[in-house]
């Protein structure tokens, strides 16, 4: 007996009519009836008894229906797993990220992204650069989101922010009068600077070389949220990253455009010998959309 032959069996026994049971399963009623006497020839006793236009079950069609009862178990769980899919609403994701972006876009898409997707469970790791392509390539992580990504073999990707670096200040420092802050206006400042062997912060270096002003940082730090950080309890000043500076403006503090421009781009990526999962796809389109929210036509603030 096949699976459509006992589903068959199933709905009639359900719904107590072959009527019922032709609409319930999007049949005609002649099919139903000559259904089961095909099911009844093929297994050589009978499964329903007869009586004034009705059918009654056998003990042994219940006993049959109730041994099968798992396989529409499974059956529907299947069913129920393939919508949930097809609609991104199970699964796995796991994502690693760089702290500009871990602590930004990231983090507010995963939030909103689980929300109408309860049954989805995400594993999240912030990383350094490296690490991040490594999680990746190692597939430890489906995601990889990056801050100045540039071509790496074997790898997709998708840029879902490009921007530039600012300044970042309290809104008391003289400076935030300025419409666009330079080398030469941060010279006798108390600079918070990103350390030489981070990309953003040879970047600076090279913005200060090219202004012909020689850099010099009071602090020097890893990570620019630690700059951010450093700049809120004082009257010193930053150069950092449009998604590091956004979440950080609070407690009197403001950013400006900086010039000569540092751009800054934002990208996901994925291994290109496994593609994307409809989930991990329709992640990177919502951290596209929050990147969108959040950093469109923010000039200052």
């Amino acid at each position: 007996m096949n699976l459509r032959q006992l589903e068959i069996l199933h709905a009639i026994i359900t719904y107590n009519t072959t009527v019922a049971a032709a609409k319930a399963l999007g049949m005609s009623q002649p099919a139903i009836s000559n259904a089961l006497r095909r099911i009844e020839d093929m297994v050589g006793f009978q499964l329903f008894l007869r009586e004034n236009n009705r059918i009654f079950p056998t003990a042994e069609a219940k006993m049959l229906i109730a041994d099968s009862r798992p396989i529409f178990e499974i059956h529907k769980k299947i069913e129920t797993r393939v919508k949930d899919i097809r609609n991104n609403r199970s699964g796995q994701l796991r994502i690693a990220a760089t702290p500009p972006l871990a602590y930004s876009v990231v983090t507010r898409a995963l939030e909103r992204f689980q929300i109408p997707r309860p049954q989805v469970r995400a594993y999240f790791e912030v990383q350094y650069f490296e690490e991040v392509i490594e999680s990746v390539e190692m597939n430890h992580s489906e995601l990889g989101f990056l801050v100045n990504y540039t071509d790496h073999p074997g790898m997709m990707s998708k840029t879902i922010y490009r921007g530039a670096m600012v300044c970042i200040m309290p809104a008391a420092n003289p400076l935030s009068e300025k419409a666009v802050i330079t080398p030469q206006d941060i010279h006798d400042q108390r600079l918070i600077g990103l350390l030489a062997d981070t990309r953003m912060g040879q970047a600076i270096r090279d913005a200060f070389a090219s202004a012909g002003v020689q850099y010099s940082a009071s602090i020097e730090v890893r990570y620019a949220m630690t700059a951010c950080r450093i700049v809120q309890e004082g009257m010193s000043l930053a150069v950092v990253d449009l998604m590091t500076a956004i979440p950080s403006l609070r407690d009197g503090l403001v950013f400006r455009p900086f010039a000569p421009e540092i751009k800054v781009s934002a990208s996901a990526i994925w291994a290109a010998n496994r593609g994307l999962t409809r989930l991990g796809d329709a992640f990177v389109n919502d951290v596209q959309r929050e990147a969108d929210a959040m950093f469109g036509n923010m000039n200052q603030a």
